[in-house]
Protein backbone atom coordinates (compact mmCIF):
# COMPACT_ATOMS: atom_id res chain seq x y z
CA UNK A 1 0.00 0.00 0.00
CA UNK A 2 3.35 2.31 1.11
CA UNK A 3 4.83 1.38 -2.48
CA UNK A 4 1.70 2.29 -4.37
CA UNK A 5 0.93 5.75 -2.46
CA UNK A 6 4.67 6.19 -3.05
CA UNK A 7 4.29 5.65 -7.23
CA UNK A 8 1.14 7.63 -7.16
CA UNK A 9 2.69 10.79 -4.41
CA UNK A 10 5.77 10.82 -7.34
CA UNK A 11 3.12 10.42 -10.50
CA UNK A 12 1.86 13.64 -9.35
CA UNK A 13 4.84 15.48 -8.70
CA UNK A 14 6.28 14.74 -11.90
CA UNK A 15 2.85 15.80 -13.60
CA UNK A 16 3.10 19.14 -12.07
CA UNK A 17 6.69 19.41 -12.37
CA UNK A 18 6.20 19.08 -15.90
CA UNK A 19 3.08 21.44 -16.08
CA UNK A 20 5.36 24.34 -14.62
CA UNK A 21 8.02 23.53 -17.25
CA UNK A 22 5.37 23.82 -19.69
CA UNK A 23 3.93 26.84 -18.50
CA UNK A 24 7.50 28.64 -17.17
CA UNK A 25 8.46 27.70 -21.36
CA UNK A 26 11.46 28.41 -22.06
CA UNK A 27 13.32 28.42 -19.22
CA UNK A 28 16.64 27.80 -20.63
CA UNK A 29 17.77 28.06 -24.35
CA UNK A 30 16.25 27.25 -27.28
CA UNK A 31 18.26 25.52 -30.38
CA UNK A 32 16.56 25.91 -34.19
CA UNK A 33 18.29 23.59 -36.20
CA UNK A 34 19.00 24.54 -39.97
CA UNK A 35 19.39 21.76 -42.20
CA UNK A 36 21.97 24.08 -44.80
CA UNK A 37 24.78 25.77 -44.17
CA UNK A 38 25.39 29.41 -42.51
CA UNK A 39 24.57 32.55 -44.96
CA UNK A 40 21.20 30.73 -47.10
CA UNK A 41 17.78 31.48 -47.35
CA UNK A 42 16.57 28.74 -44.42
CA UNK A 43 19.86 29.54 -42.62
CA UNK A 44 17.89 33.65 -43.00
CA UNK A 45 14.77 32.24 -41.76
CA UNK A 46 16.23 30.63 -38.62
CA UNK A 47 18.43 33.46 -37.71
CA UNK A 48 15.46 36.02 -38.52
CA UNK A 49 13.18 34.01 -35.81
CA UNK A 50 16.09 33.00 -33.54
CA UNK A 51 16.66 36.95 -33.02
CA UNK A 52 12.60 37.73 -32.47
CA UNK A 53 12.06 34.87 -29.79
CA UNK A 54 15.06 35.87 -28.62
CA UNK A 55 13.72 39.14 -27.78
CA UNK A 56 10.20 38.27 -26.99
CA UNK A 57 11.07 35.70 -24.57
CA UNK A 58 14.34 37.46 -22.74
CA UNK A 59 15.53 33.67 -23.42
CA UNK A 60 18.77 32.96 -25.46
CA UNK A 61 17.38 31.48 -28.88
CA UNK A 62 20.46 30.03 -31.02
CA UNK A 63 20.51 28.58 -34.23
CA UNK A 64 22.43 25.02 -35.14
CA UNK A 65 23.63 24.23 -38.81
CA UNK A 66 23.46 21.06 -39.51
CA UNK A 67 23.67 20.33 -43.57
CA UNK A 68 23.85 17.44 -45.41
CA UNK A 69 22.24 14.66 -47.27
CA UNK A 70 19.17 16.38 -48.03
CA UNK A 71 17.87 17.63 -45.01
CA UNK A 72 18.09 14.02 -43.66
CA UNK A 73 21.30 15.08 -41.23
CA UNK A 74 19.44 17.42 -39.48
CA UNK A 75 15.66 15.65 -39.80
CA UNK A 76 16.96 12.59 -37.96
CA UNK A 77 18.76 14.50 -35.24
CA UNK A 78 15.42 16.32 -34.51
CA UNK A 79 12.96 13.68 -34.97
CA UNK A 80 15.44 12.17 -31.69
CA UNK A 81 15.23 15.23 -29.52
CA UNK A 82 13.59 15.46 -26.80
CA UNK A 83 9.83 16.91 -27.34
CA UNK A 84 9.91 19.55 -25.13
CA UNK A 85 10.00 22.69 -27.31
CA UNK A 86 13.83 23.20 -26.91
CA UNK A 87 14.49 21.66 -30.59
CA UNK A 88 13.13 23.39 -32.84
CA UNK A 89 13.49 22.68 -36.88
CA UNK A 90 13.29 24.95 -40.09
CA UNK A 91 11.96 22.31 -42.39
CA UNK A 92 11.77 22.96 -46.31
CA UNK A 93 9.09 21.01 -48.37
CA UNK A 94 11.87 18.48 -49.42
CA UNK A 95 11.92 17.06 -46.26
CA UNK A 96 8.09 15.99 -46.09
CA UNK A 97 7.34 15.68 -49.58
CA UNK A 98 10.28 14.84 -51.71
CA UNK A 99 12.47 12.78 -49.72
CA UNK A 100 9.62 9.95 -49.41
CA UNK A 101 9.55 9.23 -52.98
CA UNK A 102 13.63 9.79 -53.73
CA UNK A 103 15.32 7.54 -51.25
CA UNK A 104 14.31 4.18 -50.69
CA UNK A 105 14.82 4.15 -46.89
CA UNK A 106 14.56 7.68 -44.93
CA UNK A 107 16.08 8.16 -41.27
CA UNK A 108 13.24 9.58 -39.95
CA UNK A 109 8.91 9.29 -40.83
CA UNK A 110 7.87 12.60 -42.58
CA UNK A 111 5.06 12.83 -40.77
CA UNK A 112 4.69 10.86 -38.01
CA UNK A 113 8.05 11.97 -36.66
CA UNK A 114 7.33 15.71 -36.59
CA UNK A 115 5.26 18.32 -34.98
CA UNK A 116 4.02 21.30 -37.31
CA UNK A 117 3.84 24.30 -35.06
CA UNK A 118 3.56 27.02 -38.18
CA UNK A 119 4.17 27.48 -41.98
CA UNK A 120 6.77 30.30 -42.64
CA UNK A 121 7.03 31.73 -46.21
CA UNK A 122 6.58 30.57 -49.30
CA UNK A 123 9.31 30.90 -52.05
CA UNK A 124 8.73 31.51 -55.86
CA UNK A 125 10.90 30.07 -58.65
CA UNK A 126 11.24 31.91 -61.40
CA UNK A 127 12.13 30.56 -64.98
CA UNK A 128 15.52 32.51 -66.28
CA UNK A 129 17.39 32.45 -69.70
CA UNK A 130 21.12 33.53 -70.98
CA UNK A 131 20.45 37.05 -72.36
CA UNK A 132 21.78 35.32 -76.02
CA UNK A 133 19.37 32.79 -76.19
CA UNK A 134 16.36 33.98 -79.19
CA UNK A 135 13.31 33.20 -76.79
CA UNK A 136 11.48 36.07 -74.69
CA UNK A 137 8.88 34.46 -72.88
CA UNK A 138 7.43 30.46 -72.44
CA UNK A 139 6.19 29.72 -75.51
CA UNK A 140 9.43 30.66 -77.62
CA UNK A 141 11.02 28.37 -75.26
CA UNK A 142 9.19 25.66 -75.89
CA UNK A 143 8.87 25.81 -79.42
CA UNK A 144 12.86 26.28 -79.78
CA UNK A 145 13.26 23.11 -77.20
CA UNK A 146 10.93 21.15 -79.19
CA UNK A 147 13.00 21.96 -82.16
CA UNK A 148 15.89 21.20 -81.01
CA UNK A 149 15.27 18.71 -77.95
CA UNK A 150 18.27 18.13 -75.65
CA UNK A 151 20.40 20.23 -76.82
CA UNK A 152 19.47 23.31 -74.17
CA UNK A 153 21.20 23.12 -70.60
CA UNK A 154 19.70 23.50 -67.54
CA UNK A 155 21.15 24.17 -64.09
CA UNK A 156 19.79 22.47 -61.21
CA UNK A 157 21.53 22.54 -57.12
CA UNK A 158 21.14 18.72 -57.20
CA UNK A 159 19.56 15.69 -57.88
CA UNK A 160 16.11 16.13 -56.42
CA UNK A 161 16.34 19.73 -56.03
CA UNK A 162 13.87 22.21 -56.47
CA UNK A 163 15.92 23.58 -59.42
CA UNK A 164 15.82 19.95 -60.93
CA UNK A 165 11.55 19.03 -60.48
CA UNK A 166 10.84 21.93 -61.21
CA UNK A 167 12.28 21.49 -64.72
CA UNK A 168 11.29 18.36 -64.77
CA UNK A 169 7.52 19.10 -64.13
CA UNK A 170 7.96 22.06 -66.82
CA UNK A 171 9.01 18.75 -69.36
CA UNK A 172 6.44 16.80 -68.41
CA UNK A 173 3.71 19.63 -69.13
CA UNK A 174 5.36 21.32 -72.23
CA UNK A 175 6.43 17.53 -74.21
CA UNK A 176 9.72 19.61 -74.35
CA UNK A 177 13.20 18.36 -73.54
CA UNK A 178 16.13 19.95 -72.19
CA UNK A 179 19.43 18.11 -70.64
CA UNK A 180 20.18 18.45 -66.76
CA UNK A 181 23.05 20.05 -65.73
CA UNK A 182 23.97 19.16 -61.77
CA UNK A 183 25.73 21.57 -59.23
CA UNK A 184 26.03 21.34 -55.64
CA UNK A 185 24.61 24.35 -55.42
CA UNK A 186 22.16 27.56 -56.88
CA UNK A 187 24.99 30.16 -57.27
CA UNK A 188 27.48 28.27 -59.23
CA UNK A 189 24.14 27.00 -61.75
CA UNK A 190 23.55 30.84 -61.76
CA UNK A 191 26.60 32.15 -62.50
CA UNK A 192 27.18 29.56 -65.28
CA UNK A 193 23.94 31.24 -66.99
CA UNK A 194 25.00 34.53 -66.53
CA UNK A 195 28.24 33.13 -68.83
CA UNK A 196 26.55 31.04 -71.06
CA UNK A 197 27.91 27.86 -70.58
CA UNK A 198 24.02 26.74 -69.80
CA UNK A 199 20.87 28.20 -71.06
CA UNK A 200 18.64 28.43 -68.35
CA UNK A 201 17.39 27.09 -64.91
CA UNK A 202 14.68 27.62 -62.59
CA UNK A 203 15.97 29.62 -58.95
CA UNK A 204 14.46 31.57 -56.14
CA UNK A 205 13.08 34.53 -57.25
CA UNK A 206 15.07 36.68 -54.75
CA UNK A 207 18.53 35.14 -56.42
CA UNK A 208 17.22 36.04 -59.99
CA UNK A 209 15.94 39.86 -59.34
CA UNK A 210 19.14 41.29 -58.57
CA UNK A 211 20.62 39.75 -61.99
CA UNK A 212 17.97 40.72 -64.11
CA UNK A 213 17.63 44.26 -63.16
CA UNK A 214 21.42 43.88 -63.99
CA UNK A 215 20.79 42.49 -67.82
CA UNK A 216 22.69 39.67 -67.00
CA UNK A 217 19.59 37.15 -67.08
CA UNK A 218 16.42 37.29 -68.83
CA UNK A 219 13.65 36.72 -66.24
CA UNK A 220 10.47 35.29 -68.63
CA UNK A 221 7.91 33.64 -65.86
CA UNK A 222 7.41 33.09 -61.95
CA UNK A 223 6.02 29.68 -61.33
CA UNK A 224 3.52 31.39 -58.28
CA UNK A 225 -0.20 30.67 -58.68
CA UNK A 226 -0.73 34.19 -59.53
CA UNK A 227 1.55 37.34 -61.05
CA UNK A 228 3.68 38.53 -57.56
CA UNK A 229 2.37 41.79 -56.28
CA UNK A 230 5.87 42.85 -56.19
CA UNK A 231 6.93 41.73 -59.64
CA UNK A 232 3.53 42.40 -61.66
CA UNK A 233 4.70 42.51 -65.01
CA UNK A 234 6.33 38.87 -65.00
CA UNK A 235 3.70 36.64 -66.03
CA UNK A 236 3.42 33.21 -64.07
CA UNK A 237 4.29 30.35 -66.29
CA UNK A 238 0.77 28.87 -65.95
CA UNK A 239 -0.55 32.02 -68.12
CA UNK A 240 2.37 31.47 -70.78
CA UNK A 241 1.04 28.01 -72.07
CA UNK A 242 1.26 25.69 -69.22
CA UNK A 243 -2.12 25.58 -67.07
CA UNK A 244 -1.39 24.25 -63.40
CA UNK A 245 2.15 24.95 -63.13
CA UNK A 246 3.82 25.71 -59.92
CA UNK A 247 7.25 26.18 -58.97
CA UNK A 248 7.20 27.42 -55.03
CA UNK A 249 9.07 26.08 -52.21
CA UNK A 250 7.67 26.48 -48.47
CA UNK A 251 9.51 26.32 -45.33
CA UNK A 252 7.75 25.47 -41.75
CA UNK A 253 8.80 25.57 -38.26
CA UNK A 254 8.65 22.10 -36.80
CA UNK A 255 9.65 19.98 -33.57
CA UNK A 256 10.04 16.54 -32.53
CA UNK A 257 7.00 14.35 -32.03
CA UNK A 258 4.74 14.44 -29.09
CA UNK A 259 5.17 18.23 -28.42
CA UNK A 260 2.71 19.58 -25.46
CA UNK A 261 0.35 21.66 -27.03
CA UNK A 262 0.65 24.26 -25.01
CA UNK A 263 4.54 24.79 -26.28
CA UNK A 264 2.95 24.58 -29.60
CA UNK A 265 0.65 27.43 -29.20
CA UNK A 266 3.03 29.50 -27.52
CA UNK A 267 5.81 28.95 -30.24
CA UNK A 268 2.54 29.38 -33.05
CA UNK A 269 1.84 32.76 -31.90
CA UNK A 270 5.20 34.27 -32.04
CA UNK A 271 5.80 32.74 -35.61
CA UNK A 272 2.65 34.89 -36.16
CA UNK A 273 4.05 38.19 -34.51
CA UNK A 274 7.18 38.09 -35.95
CA UNK A 275 5.81 37.99 -39.57
CA UNK A 276 3.23 40.82 -38.60
CA UNK A 277 5.68 42.91 -37.96
CA UNK A 278 6.29 45.75 -40.14
CA UNK A 279 9.38 45.74 -39.38
CA UNK A 280 10.06 41.88 -40.41
CA UNK A 281 7.55 42.68 -43.47
CA UNK A 282 9.51 45.31 -45.29
CA UNK A 283 12.94 44.83 -44.54
CA UNK A 284 13.11 41.14 -44.70
CA UNK A 285 10.12 39.24 -46.60
CA UNK A 286 9.62 41.66 -48.95
CA UNK A 287 13.81 42.27 -49.70
CA UNK A 288 13.75 38.52 -49.93
CA UNK A 289 10.58 38.48 -52.20
CA UNK A 290 9.44 35.76 -49.37
CA UNK A 291 5.68 35.17 -48.82
CA UNK A 292 4.56 34.74 -44.98
CA UNK A 293 2.13 31.31 -44.82
CA UNK A 294 2.38 31.82 -40.77
CA UNK A 295 -0.72 30.05 -39.82
CA UNK A 296 -2.14 26.97 -37.61
CA UNK A 297 -0.29 23.42 -37.73
CA UNK A 298 -3.12 21.96 -38.87
CA UNK A 299 -2.67 24.18 -41.78
CA UNK A 300 1.28 23.30 -42.35
CA UNK A 301 0.30 19.43 -42.05
CA UNK A 302 -2.35 20.04 -45.16
CA UNK A 303 1.02 21.18 -47.18
CA UNK A 304 2.51 18.37 -46.79
CA UNK A 305 -0.52 16.16 -47.35
CA UNK A 306 -1.24 18.13 -50.57
CA UNK A 307 2.49 18.68 -52.08
CA UNK A 308 3.74 14.63 -51.56
CA UNK A 309 1.35 13.13 -54.37
CA UNK A 310 2.22 15.53 -57.00
CA UNK A 311 5.95 15.49 -56.41
CA UNK A 312 5.91 11.54 -55.85
CA UNK A 313 4.29 11.47 -59.11
CA UNK A 314 7.16 13.54 -61.14
CA UNK A 315 10.19 11.97 -59.07
CA UNK A 316 8.01 8.20 -60.25
CA UNK A 317 7.21 9.97 -64.11
CA UNK A 318 10.78 10.99 -64.39
CA UNK A 319 12.29 7.92 -62.82
CA UNK A 320 14.75 10.47 -60.29
CA UNK A 321 16.80 8.95 -57.75
CA UNK A 322 18.43 10.41 -54.75
CA UNK A 323 22.28 9.99 -54.81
Amino acid sequence: MRTWLAAAVMTCLLSAAAAAQEANYPSKPVTIIVPAAPGGVTDALGRTLAQHFTEAWGQQVIVENKPGANNQIAAEYVTKAAPDGYTLFIGPEVTFVVNPSLYAKLPYDPVKGFTPISGLVTINHVLILNPALPVNNVKELIALAKEKPNELNYGTFGIGSSGHLNMELFQALSGAKFQAVHYKGATPALTDVMAGHIQLMFISVGSAVPQWKADKVKLIAVGAAKRMALLPEVPTVAESGLPGYEAISWFGLFGPPGMPADIVAKINAEVRKTFADPDIKKNFLERQYFESIAGTPEQLAKYIKSDEPKWRKVIHDAKVKGE
